[in-house]
């Protein structure tokens, strides 16, 4: 391997503080999620009434996404902003910044007003904040996945990262949790309590993540004067390839999930298929098989590389979206929590833990954070007005139109598979073990 590839990649075999960089920038992963998914759900079940009210349920629900939308429109210009920084001062600052900016925003929805106190200005005020909360959203993935790859050891990227990607659906989970205790309480304090009680997972946060060690591989660029004044620009200019295949390579994933689960929430409560309850509860399910999936998964790509799984996953997702849909009509609870579960823990978390090592190492180390996080967070802006387009295809089509669309979405996600070239082969699997063996790579 070149010089070059090998200060990408940091340490070979990794640095001492791996498992703490790792566990930290996990930790954010959850609150984050917590916080920026927990949104999801509340727009589901309570805001189309909360701010939404007057006219039929439908166009509640419609506006309901809408403001949900805004939010993952928001989380490209997050990821400017936090790949700019990152690739110009460092990945801690960004870490711990998109925290706390994300803790006050998610705390501020819970003191909110609904339409019924203060009118107009209520929506008005839920979709500042959601705003903010994708501004820092989007700047907080980039830095967490690289602070960890940077630090982790080769032979085991996919599998360090996998733990930050993992973060996820312990996100989901808690949140789901407390909405689950919390549809038991009275009136607003439904919705209310969950983003509330975020605040003490973000102060848990901040004591852990003060304590994470700035990336190894940022420190050379640094130390070698190699930082650009724009690296945003750079890569544009240099990568925007790799930029292109990222986007496709999360549409499956992240819009292939807003049908698979915001939508599918959405769509068993309108339809009086299961009750809330219910569907909470098969969510809280699928998260916590989802943990354990995500990190399998990725684990599995430090051992047959990035592009394999990709390309199986996607390809079985396109005979999917029917198959869900089909699956859930049935009425049959349990046959329900089996699509829900598979639909999360294979069609979103196999492609999720590839992405955490496969996309840092479609980049240079000085435009890596930029590159990774405009691809990733780009795709943001189609999968968060997903749910808002499925409504409208159930509307005209009925269930075939989601269907078609998370088939869609993963066919997209099969083709940009199939361009992006693989960058953990056996060849580099085999010399790295052989570079350990031998002692000849520090």
């Amino acid at each position: 391997m070149s010089t070059e590839a090998i200060k990408m990649r940091g340490p070979v075999r990794g640095t001492r503080d791996v498992r703490r960089v790792a566990v930290g920038s996990g930790v954010g992963a959850v609150i984050e999620t917590y916080d920026f998914i927990g949104f999801g759900t509340a727009a589901a079940l309570y805001f189309g009434t909360a701010f939404f009210p007057g006219g039929d349920a439908l166009t509640g629900v419609l506006l309901s996404f809408a403001t949900l939308g805004v939010g993952f429109a928001a989380r490209p210009l997050g990821g400017i902003i936090g790949g700019h920084l990152g690739d110009r001062v460092g990945r801690k600052p960004v870490l711990v910044t998109s925290l706390i900016v994300m803790g006050l925003a998610t705390f501020a929805i819970g003191l909110l007003p609904t339409y019924a106190v203060a009118g107009i200005v209520a929506p008005i005020l839920l979709v500042t904040v959601r705003i903010i909360q994708g501004l820092a959203f989007g700047a907080e993935w980039g830095g967490a996945i690289l602070m960890t790859y940077e630090h982790a050891p080769w032979r085991s990227k996919g599998s360090f990262t996998g733990i930050v990607q993992a973060g996820f659906p312990v996100g989901l989970l808690m949140a789901n949790l407390v909405f689950l205790i919390s549809v038991h309480l009275p009136g607003d304090w439904a919705w209310r309590v969950p983003f509330l009680a975020s605040i003490l997972l973000v102060i848990v946060g901040l004591i852990i993540r003060s304590k994470v060690p700035e990336s190894p591989v940022f420190e050379d660029v640094k130390s070698e004067g190699k930082i650009l004044k724009s690296p945003l620009t750079e890569v544009i200019k240099t990568d925007w390839r790799n930029i292109l295949r990222g986007i496709g390579l999360r549409v499956a994933e992240t819009a292939g999930y807003a049908v698979s689960v915001t939508y599918l929430i959405s769509y068993l409560n309108t339809n009086k298929i299961t009750e809330s309850w219910q569907t909470l509860t098969a969510l809280c399910i699928a998260a916590g098989v989802g943990i354990f999936a995500t990190w399998g998964w990725a684990k599995l790509t430090d051992r047959i590389g990035r592009r394999p799984l990709y390309i199986v996953v996607c390809a079985l997702g396109i005979l999917w979206g029917f198959l869900m849909f089909l699956g859930v009509n049935t009425a049959v609870y349990p046959l329900i929590v089996v699509v829900i579960v598979l639909s999360y823990a294979v069609f979103q978390n196999a492609l999720a833990g590839c992405q955490g090592a496969w996309f840092p190492e479609l980049f240079t180390a000085n435009t890596r954070t930029s590159g990774a996080s405009l691809a990733y967070q780009i795709s943001a802006m189609v999968s968060g007005f997903t749910p808002f387009i499925t409504t409208l295809l159930f509307a005209s089509f009925g269930w075939a139109g989601p269907a078609a669309l998370f088939s869609l979405y993963a066919a997209i996600g099969l083709v940009a598979a199939l361009a992006t070239r693989e960058t953990w082969t056996r060849e580099q699997r085999e010399a790295v073990v052989a570079a350990e063996r031998q002692h000849s790579i520090a």
